[in-house]
Protein backbone atom coordinates (compact mmCIF):
# COMPACT_ATOMS: atom_id res chain seq x y z
CA UNK A 1 0.00 0.00 0.00
CA UNK A 2 2.42 2.25 0.64
CA UNK A 3 4.38 1.76 -2.47
CA UNK A 4 1.23 2.06 -4.22
CA UNK A 5 0.81 5.71 -2.53
CA UNK A 6 4.20 6.73 -3.76
CA UNK A 7 3.98 5.85 -7.03
CA UNK A 8 1.02 7.74 -7.14
CA UNK A 9 2.61 10.68 -5.78
CA UNK A 10 5.22 10.96 -8.41
CA UNK A 11 2.98 10.48 -11.05
CA UNK A 12 0.25 13.17 -9.81
CA UNK A 13 3.68 15.68 -9.05
CA UNK A 14 4.83 14.45 -12.94
CA UNK A 15 1.06 15.05 -14.57
CA UNK A 16 1.31 18.71 -12.58
CA UNK A 17 4.59 20.11 -14.01
CA UNK A 18 3.85 18.83 -17.46
CA UNK A 19 0.33 20.75 -17.38
CA UNK A 20 2.13 23.78 -16.25
CA UNK A 21 4.54 23.43 -18.59
CA UNK A 22 2.03 23.07 -21.32
CA UNK A 23 -0.18 26.00 -20.87
CA UNK A 24 2.88 27.82 -20.21
CA UNK A 25 4.18 27.76 -23.80
CA UNK A 26 0.86 27.95 -24.88
CA UNK A 27 -0.30 31.33 -23.69
CA UNK A 28 3.08 32.85 -25.09
CA UNK A 29 3.37 30.72 -28.70
CA UNK A 30 3.40 34.25 -30.32
CA UNK A 31 5.95 35.67 -28.53
CA UNK A 32 8.56 32.64 -27.94
CA UNK A 33 11.51 32.58 -29.62
CA UNK A 34 13.00 29.76 -31.63
CA UNK A 35 14.77 27.27 -29.49
CA UNK A 36 18.73 27.94 -30.01
CA UNK A 37 19.70 24.90 -31.94
CA UNK A 38 22.36 22.65 -29.88
CA UNK A 39 26.16 22.99 -30.85
CA UNK A 40 27.11 20.44 -33.03
CA UNK A 41 29.69 17.77 -32.28
CA UNK A 42 33.24 18.85 -32.82
CA UNK A 43 34.65 17.39 -36.21
CA UNK A 44 36.05 14.19 -36.01
CA UNK A 45 39.87 14.77 -35.57
CA UNK A 46 42.56 13.50 -38.99
CA UNK A 47 44.00 10.42 -38.36
CA UNK A 48 46.87 10.43 -36.43
CA UNK A 49 49.99 10.14 -37.91
CA UNK A 50 53.25 8.41 -35.72
CA UNK A 51 56.35 8.98 -36.09
CA UNK A 52 57.13 6.27 -36.76
CA UNK A 53 55.12 6.74 -40.28
CA UNK A 54 56.18 9.88 -41.05
CA UNK A 55 59.84 8.68 -40.55
CA UNK A 56 59.15 5.86 -42.57
CA UNK A 57 57.30 8.12 -45.60
CA UNK A 58 60.27 11.01 -45.58
CA UNK A 59 62.72 8.11 -46.09
CA UNK A 60 61.07 6.65 -48.86
CA UNK A 61 60.66 9.31 -50.51
CA UNK A 62 64.47 10.37 -49.98
CA UNK A 63 65.28 6.45 -51.54
CA UNK A 64 63.00 6.97 -54.62
CA UNK A 65 64.81 10.10 -55.49
CA UNK A 66 68.21 8.60 -54.51
CA UNK A 67 67.54 5.30 -56.82
CA UNK A 68 66.71 7.31 -59.60
CA UNK A 69 69.88 9.06 -59.71
CA UNK A 70 71.89 6.29 -58.99
CA UNK A 71 69.97 4.04 -61.80
CA UNK A 72 69.92 7.15 -64.23
CA UNK A 73 66.29 7.51 -64.79
CA UNK A 74 65.64 10.90 -65.41
CA UNK A 75 61.64 10.74 -66.21
CA UNK A 76 61.21 9.68 -62.75
CA UNK A 77 63.65 11.76 -60.82
CA UNK A 78 61.49 14.72 -62.66
CA UNK A 79 58.59 13.87 -60.97
CA UNK A 80 60.29 13.71 -57.81
CA UNK A 81 61.23 17.13 -57.99
CA UNK A 82 57.89 18.51 -59.14
CA UNK A 83 57.10 21.09 -56.35
CA UNK A 84 54.30 23.44 -57.56
CA UNK A 85 52.09 21.15 -59.86
CA UNK A 86 51.81 18.43 -56.45
CA UNK A 87 48.72 19.34 -54.22
CA UNK A 88 48.58 21.28 -51.25
CA UNK A 89 48.36 18.27 -48.74
CA UNK A 90 50.07 14.68 -49.87
CA UNK A 91 51.86 11.71 -48.03
CA UNK A 92 54.79 13.38 -48.19
CA UNK A 93 53.52 16.51 -47.19
CA UNK A 94 51.59 15.15 -44.26
CA UNK A 95 55.00 13.38 -42.80
CA UNK A 96 57.13 16.51 -42.69
CA UNK A 97 54.48 18.08 -40.40
CA UNK A 98 54.27 15.34 -38.37
CA UNK A 99 57.86 15.18 -38.08
CA UNK A 100 59.64 18.00 -38.13
CA UNK A 101 63.05 17.08 -37.66
CA UNK A 102 62.77 16.18 -41.39
CA UNK A 103 66.37 17.71 -41.99
CA UNK A 104 68.16 15.04 -39.37
CA UNK A 105 66.73 12.13 -41.56
CA UNK A 106 68.50 13.62 -44.26
CA UNK A 107 71.50 14.15 -43.18
CA UNK A 108 71.73 11.40 -41.43
CA UNK A 109 70.79 8.50 -44.76
CA UNK A 110 72.10 10.65 -47.10
CA UNK A 111 75.28 12.76 -46.08
CA UNK A 112 76.72 12.89 -49.81
CA UNK A 113 73.63 14.09 -50.91
CA UNK A 114 72.21 16.22 -48.17
CA UNK A 115 72.98 19.82 -49.92
CA UNK A 116 70.13 18.63 -52.05
CA UNK A 117 67.80 16.82 -49.69
CA UNK A 118 67.67 18.81 -46.94
CA UNK A 119 66.51 22.16 -48.89
CA UNK A 120 64.43 20.34 -51.01
CA UNK A 121 62.30 18.72 -48.02
CA UNK A 122 62.34 22.37 -46.44
CA UNK A 123 60.91 23.43 -50.04
CA UNK A 124 57.75 20.81 -50.33
CA UNK A 125 56.82 21.87 -46.43
CA UNK A 126 56.80 25.56 -47.07
CA UNK A 127 55.17 25.32 -50.47
CA UNK A 128 52.57 22.51 -48.11
CA UNK A 129 51.62 25.26 -45.61
CA UNK A 130 51.89 28.61 -48.70
CA UNK A 131 54.83 30.07 -46.96
CA UNK A 132 55.99 30.53 -50.65
CA UNK A 133 59.06 33.22 -50.29
CA UNK A 134 60.45 30.88 -47.89
CA UNK A 135 59.79 27.73 -50.31
CA UNK A 136 61.34 29.53 -52.80
CA UNK A 137 65.01 30.37 -50.94
CA UNK A 138 64.72 26.61 -49.88
CA UNK A 139 64.30 25.69 -53.86
CA UNK A 140 67.06 27.50 -55.03
CA UNK A 141 69.47 26.25 -52.78
CA UNK A 142 68.19 22.33 -53.72
CA UNK A 143 68.53 23.90 -57.28
CA UNK A 144 72.03 25.34 -56.97
CA UNK A 145 73.02 22.03 -56.07
CA UNK A 146 70.82 19.67 -58.29
CA UNK A 147 73.18 22.21 -60.56
CA UNK A 148 76.48 21.30 -59.42
CA UNK A 149 76.07 17.81 -59.49
CA UNK A 150 73.88 18.25 -63.23
CA UNK A 151 77.44 19.23 -64.30
CA UNK A 152 79.54 16.06 -63.25
CA UNK A 153 77.09 13.76 -65.20
CA UNK A 154 78.67 13.30 -68.48
CA UNK A 155 75.70 12.12 -70.15
CA UNK A 156 72.26 14.28 -70.75
CA UNK A 157 69.82 11.67 -69.02
CA UNK A 158 69.00 13.79 -66.14
CA UNK A 159 67.91 16.62 -68.91
CA UNK A 160 64.10 15.88 -68.59
CA UNK A 161 64.87 16.91 -64.43
CA UNK A 162 66.65 19.71 -65.18
CA UNK A 163 63.78 21.16 -67.15
CA UNK A 164 61.57 20.44 -64.36
CA UNK A 165 63.65 22.06 -61.71
CA UNK A 166 64.18 25.26 -64.65
CA UNK A 167 60.26 25.42 -64.41
CA UNK A 168 59.96 24.87 -60.96
CA UNK A 169 62.11 28.08 -59.82
CA UNK A 170 59.99 29.99 -61.74
CA UNK A 171 57.04 28.92 -60.90
CA UNK A 172 58.05 29.58 -56.94
CA UNK A 173 59.69 32.99 -57.89
CA UNK A 174 56.10 34.07 -59.34
CA UNK A 175 53.96 32.34 -56.22
CA UNK A 176 56.87 34.13 -53.91
CA UNK A 177 56.55 37.52 -55.91
CA UNK A 178 52.86 38.03 -55.07
CA UNK A 179 53.46 36.76 -51.50
CA UNK A 180 56.54 39.61 -51.07
CA UNK A 181 54.18 42.47 -52.49
CA UNK A 182 51.05 41.30 -50.89
CA UNK A 183 53.18 42.13 -47.45
CA UNK A 184 54.54 45.00 -48.61
CA UNK A 185 58.21 43.55 -49.30
CA UNK A 186 59.90 44.04 -52.51
CA UNK A 187 59.58 41.31 -54.56
CA UNK A 188 62.86 40.20 -55.80
CA UNK A 189 62.41 36.21 -56.36
CA UNK A 190 62.05 36.28 -60.06
CA UNK A 191 65.19 38.27 -60.89
CA UNK A 192 66.97 35.85 -59.09
CA UNK A 193 65.10 33.23 -60.31
CA UNK A 194 66.37 34.57 -63.75
CA UNK A 195 69.95 34.92 -62.14
CA UNK A 196 70.02 31.14 -61.61
CA UNK A 197 68.51 30.33 -65.00
CA UNK A 198 71.33 31.87 -66.54
CA UNK A 199 73.92 29.48 -65.14
CA UNK A 200 71.76 26.79 -65.69
CA UNK A 201 72.53 28.15 -69.76
CA UNK A 202 75.89 28.39 -69.59
CA UNK A 203 76.04 24.71 -67.97
CA UNK A 204 74.13 23.38 -70.90
CA UNK A 205 75.51 26.48 -74.33
CA UNK A 206 78.91 23.84 -74.49
CA UNK A 207 79.33 21.12 -76.96
CA UNK A 208 78.01 18.19 -76.41
CA UNK A 209 74.92 16.25 -76.18
CA UNK A 210 73.37 18.46 -73.61
CA UNK A 211 73.12 21.74 -75.36
CA UNK A 212 69.77 20.05 -77.00
CA UNK A 213 68.85 21.50 -73.32
CA UNK A 214 69.46 24.75 -73.85
CA UNK A 215 66.30 26.24 -75.91
CA UNK A 216 64.29 25.27 -72.97
CA UNK A 217 66.18 26.73 -70.48
CA UNK A 218 65.86 29.95 -72.76
CA UNK A 219 62.00 30.06 -73.02
CA UNK A 220 61.73 30.20 -69.33
CA UNK A 221 64.36 33.04 -69.51
CA UNK A 222 62.05 34.92 -72.17
CA UNK A 223 58.85 34.51 -69.86
CA UNK A 224 60.27 35.84 -66.77
CA UNK A 225 61.82 38.73 -68.80
CA UNK A 226 58.79 39.46 -70.55
CA UNK A 227 57.09 39.31 -66.94
CA UNK A 228 59.56 42.34 -65.29
CA UNK A 229 59.79 44.27 -68.56
CA UNK A 230 63.26 43.75 -69.00
CA UNK A 231 63.14 42.15 -72.18
CA UNK A 232 66.27 44.05 -74.13
CA UNK A 233 68.30 41.01 -71.73
CA UNK A 234 66.44 38.78 -74.20
CA UNK A 235 69.26 39.89 -76.86
CA UNK A 236 72.51 38.43 -75.24
CA UNK A 237 70.50 35.08 -75.01
CA UNK A 238 69.91 35.12 -78.56
CA UNK A 239 72.70 36.14 -79.40
CA UNK A 240 74.20 32.87 -78.62
CA UNK A 241 71.48 30.55 -79.69
CA UNK A 242 71.54 32.24 -83.00
CA UNK A 243 75.33 33.08 -83.41
CA UNK A 244 76.96 30.00 -81.74
CA UNK A 245 78.07 26.95 -83.49
CA UNK A 246 77.35 25.20 -80.78
CA UNK A 247 73.76 24.93 -81.74
CA UNK A 248 71.82 23.76 -84.90
CA UNK A 249 68.27 25.21 -84.48
CA UNK A 250 66.93 22.02 -86.15
CA UNK A 251 67.70 19.47 -83.87
CA UNK A 252 65.68 21.14 -81.19
CA UNK A 253 62.69 19.87 -79.87
CA UNK A 254 59.58 21.07 -81.85
CA UNK A 255 57.84 22.53 -78.85
CA UNK A 256 60.73 24.75 -77.60
CA UNK A 257 60.98 26.19 -81.16
CA UNK A 258 57.74 27.53 -81.20
CA UNK A 259 57.77 29.05 -78.18
CA UNK A 260 61.16 30.24 -78.82
CA UNK A 261 59.59 32.15 -82.05
CA UNK A 262 56.62 33.19 -80.21
CA UNK A 263 58.90 35.31 -77.89
CA UNK A 264 61.14 36.21 -80.36
CA UNK A 265 58.60 37.16 -82.68
CA UNK A 266 56.87 39.36 -80.25
CA UNK A 267 60.61 41.05 -79.51
CA UNK A 268 60.44 42.26 -83.26
CA UNK A 269 57.00 43.55 -82.77
CA UNK A 270 57.83 45.78 -80.19
CA UNK A 271 61.20 46.50 -82.47
CA UNK A 272 58.56 47.24 -85.33
CA UNK A 273 60.65 44.82 -87.21
CA UNK A 274 57.22 43.78 -89.33
CA UNK A 275 58.61 41.57 -91.85
CA UNK A 276 61.04 39.48 -89.10
CA UNK A 277 58.18 39.78 -87.04
CA UNK A 278 55.88 38.14 -89.65
CA UNK A 279 58.26 35.39 -90.38
CA UNK A 280 58.97 34.21 -86.66
CA UNK A 281 55.28 34.21 -85.58
CA UNK A 282 54.25 33.01 -89.03
CA UNK A 283 56.93 29.59 -87.96
CA UNK A 284 55.04 29.49 -84.58
CA UNK A 285 51.91 29.31 -85.52
CA UNK A 286 52.37 26.86 -88.89
CA UNK A 287 54.76 24.38 -86.10
CA UNK A 288 52.32 25.04 -82.92
CA UNK A 289 49.86 21.85 -82.58
CA UNK A 290 46.46 22.77 -84.11
CA UNK A 291 44.71 21.23 -81.14
CA UNK A 292 46.43 23.47 -78.46
CA UNK A 293 43.63 26.48 -79.19
CA UNK A 294 44.79 28.72 -76.60
CA UNK A 295 48.36 28.36 -77.64
CA UNK A 296 46.95 29.39 -81.13
CA UNK A 297 45.41 32.38 -79.96
CA UNK A 298 48.37 33.73 -78.33
CA UNK A 299 50.13 33.64 -81.71
CA UNK A 300 47.57 34.81 -83.40
CA UNK A 301 47.04 37.80 -80.94
CA UNK A 302 50.62 39.21 -81.99
CA UNK A 303 50.59 37.67 -85.71
CA UNK A 304 47.23 39.39 -86.70
CA UNK A 305 48.30 42.86 -86.15
CA UNK A 306 52.00 42.16 -88.25
CA UNK A 307 49.44 40.91 -90.58
CA UNK A 308 47.21 44.23 -91.04
CA UNK A 309 50.51 46.57 -90.88
CA UNK A 310 51.45 44.20 -93.92
CA UNK A 311 48.33 45.09 -95.95
CA UNK A 312 46.96 41.07 -95.14
CA UNK A 313 43.70 40.96 -93.64
CA UNK A 314 42.00 38.32 -91.86
CA UNK A 315 38.86 36.73 -92.00
CA UNK A 316 36.20 37.50 -89.81
CA UNK A 317 35.71 33.10 -89.15
CA UNK A 318 39.73 32.97 -88.01
CA UNK A 319 39.00 36.13 -85.62
CA UNK A 320 35.47 34.37 -84.20
CA UNK A 321 37.32 30.72 -83.99
CA UNK A 322 39.98 31.94 -81.62
CA UNK A 323 37.88 34.69 -79.76
CA UNK A 324 39.85 37.33 -80.98
CA UNK A 325 36.58 40.03 -82.15
CA UNK A 326 38.76 42.92 -80.65
CA UNK A 327 40.15 42.82 -84.07
CA UNK A 328 37.10 43.26 -86.43
CA UNK A 329 36.19 46.46 -86.25
CA UNK A 330 39.93 47.39 -86.82
CA UNK A 331 39.70 44.90 -89.85
CA UNK A 332 36.38 46.51 -90.92
CA UNK A 333 37.86 50.31 -90.41
CA UNK A 334 40.54 49.52 -92.87
CA UNK A 335 38.13 47.78 -95.58
CA UNK A 336 36.01 50.58 -95.27
CA UNK A 337 38.82 53.62 -94.98
CA UNK A 338 36.58 55.03 -91.46
CA UNK A 339 38.71 56.64 -89.43
CA UNK A 340 35.92 57.22 -86.73
CA UNK A 341 35.85 53.12 -86.27
CA UNK A 342 39.59 52.62 -86.25
CA UNK A 343 39.80 55.54 -83.24
CA UNK A 344 36.43 54.02 -81.62
CA UNK A 345 37.89 50.47 -81.66
CA UNK A 346 41.28 51.69 -80.16
CA UNK A 347 39.45 53.52 -77.01
CA UNK A 348 37.13 50.60 -76.90
CA UNK A 349 39.76 47.88 -76.53
CA UNK A 350 42.70 50.42 -74.98
CA UNK A 351 43.36 48.46 -71.95
CA UNK A 352 43.46 45.62 -74.21
CA UNK A 353 45.64 46.53 -76.57
CA UNK A 354 48.07 48.50 -74.23
CA UNK A 355 48.47 44.73 -72.13
CA UNK A 356 49.26 43.50 -75.22
CA UNK A 357 51.83 45.58 -76.24
CA UNK A 358 50.29 46.14 -79.95
CA UNK A 359 48.77 49.57 -79.48
CA UNK A 360 50.92 51.83 -81.19
CA UNK A 361 50.98 48.88 -83.93
CA UNK A 362 47.27 49.45 -84.46
CA UNK A 363 47.42 52.91 -84.10
CA UNK A 364 49.85 53.70 -86.86
CA UNK A 365 47.34 51.56 -89.35
CA UNK A 366 45.48 54.77 -89.45
CA UNK A 367 47.73 55.63 -93.04
CA UNK A 368 46.26 52.59 -94.40
CA UNK A 369 42.54 53.71 -93.54
CA UNK A 370 43.53 57.24 -95.15
CA UNK A 371 44.71 55.60 -98.01
CA UNK A 372 41.25 53.66 -98.79
CA UNK A 373 39.23 57.00 -97.61
CA UNK A 374 41.06 58.51 -100.97
CA UNK A 375 40.80 55.13 -102.83
CA UNK A 376 36.78 55.65 -102.15
CA UNK A 377 36.67 58.90 -103.16
CA UNK A 378 38.70 58.55 -106.06
CA UNK A 379 36.07 55.28 -107.50
CA UNK A 380 33.19 57.51 -106.51
CA UNK A 381 34.56 60.74 -108.87
CA UNK A 382 35.85 57.96 -111.40
CA UNK A 383 31.95 56.93 -112.07
CA UNK A 384 30.82 60.52 -112.10
CA UNK A 385 33.27 62.16 -114.44
CA UNK A 386 35.75 59.97 -115.59
CA UNK A 387 37.66 62.41 -117.19
CA UNK A 388 38.71 64.30 -113.87
CA UNK A 389 38.46 61.09 -111.62
CA UNK A 390 42.59 61.58 -110.93
CA UNK A 391 41.74 65.02 -109.60
CA UNK A 392 41.17 65.18 -105.98
CA UNK A 393 39.93 68.45 -104.50
CA UNK A 394 41.38 68.31 -100.86
CA UNK A 395 38.35 70.11 -99.84
CA UNK A 396 36.57 66.95 -100.38
CA UNK A 397 38.60 64.97 -97.85
CA UNK A 398 37.88 67.67 -95.32
CA UNK A 399 34.36 67.36 -95.88
CA UNK A 400 34.31 63.70 -95.83
CA UNK A 401 36.69 63.59 -92.64
CA UNK A 402 33.85 66.24 -91.15
CA UNK A 403 30.89 63.20 -91.89
CA UNK A 404 32.99 61.33 -90.34
CA UNK A 405 32.83 63.38 -87.52
CA UNK A 406 36.70 64.31 -87.35
CA UNK A 407 37.63 68.21 -87.54
CA UNK A 408 40.48 68.89 -89.84
CA UNK A 409 41.42 71.81 -91.86
CA UNK A 410 42.81 71.94 -95.82
CA UNK A 411 46.61 72.18 -94.62
CA UNK A 412 46.08 69.05 -92.22
CA UNK A 413 44.89 66.94 -94.64
CA UNK A 414 47.64 68.32 -97.01
CA UNK A 415 49.79 67.64 -94.74
CA UNK A 416 48.48 63.67 -94.52
CA UNK A 417 48.25 63.56 -98.36
CA UNK A 418 52.05 64.32 -98.56
CA UNK A 419 52.60 61.49 -95.64
CA UNK A 420 50.74 59.08 -97.87
CA UNK A 421 52.83 60.24 -100.71
CA UNK A 422 56.17 59.76 -99.39
CA UNK A 423 55.48 56.49 -97.59
CA UNK A 424 54.52 55.00 -101.54
CA UNK A 425 50.78 54.22 -100.08
CA UNK A 426 49.66 57.43 -103.21
CA UNK A 427 51.20 57.91 -106.10
CA UNK A 428 50.90 61.56 -107.24
CA UNK A 429 51.42 65.29 -106.65
CA UNK A 430 50.58 68.17 -105.13
CA UNK A 431 49.06 71.26 -107.02
CA UNK A 432 49.94 73.45 -103.60
CA UNK A 433 48.01 76.75 -105.48
CA UNK A 434 44.82 74.67 -106.30
CA UNK A 435 45.00 72.71 -103.20
CA UNK A 436 44.50 69.51 -105.25
CA UNK A 437 46.09 66.19 -105.54
CA UNK A 438 46.65 65.54 -108.34
CA UNK A 439 46.90 61.08 -108.78
CA UNK A 440 48.74 58.93 -110.92
CA UNK A 441 46.95 57.52 -113.83
CA UNK A 442 48.46 53.91 -113.66
CA UNK A 443 48.39 52.27 -109.92
CA UNK A 444 47.74 55.13 -107.97
CA UNK A 445 46.79 53.10 -105.03
CA UNK A 446 49.96 50.31 -104.91
CA UNK A 447 49.42 47.43 -103.02
CA UNK A 448 51.92 46.75 -99.56
CA UNK A 449 52.50 43.28 -100.85
CA UNK A 450 53.47 42.01 -97.46
CA UNK A 451 56.02 45.41 -96.95
CA UNK A 452 55.51 47.38 -93.89
CA UNK A 453 54.25 50.89 -94.46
Amino acid sequence: LLIRRTRLLISTTLLRKSSQLISRRGSNAAGLETPKPQPLPPPAMAAYLSMGEAHRRIGGYLDRVADAISSSDGTTLASLLAVSSAPASTPLSDALAAFLDFPRIAADRFPNLSDLFVPLLRTIHSHSLQRYADAYSSFEKAANAFLQEFRNWESPWAMEAMHTVALEIRLLAEKADRELATSGKNPDKLQAAGSFLMKVFGALAVKGPKRIGALYVTCQLFKIYFRLGTVNLCRSVIRSIETARNFDFEDFPVKDKVTYMYYTGRLEVFNENFLVADQKLTYALVHCNSQSKSNMRRILKFLIPVKLSLGVLPKRTLLEKYNLLEYADVVTSLKRGDLRLLRQALDRHEDQFLKSGVYLVLEKLELQVYQRLVKKIYIIQRQKEPAKAHQIKLDVVVKTLKWLEIDMDVDEVECIMACLIYKNLIKGYFAHKSKVLVLSKQDPFPKLNGKPV
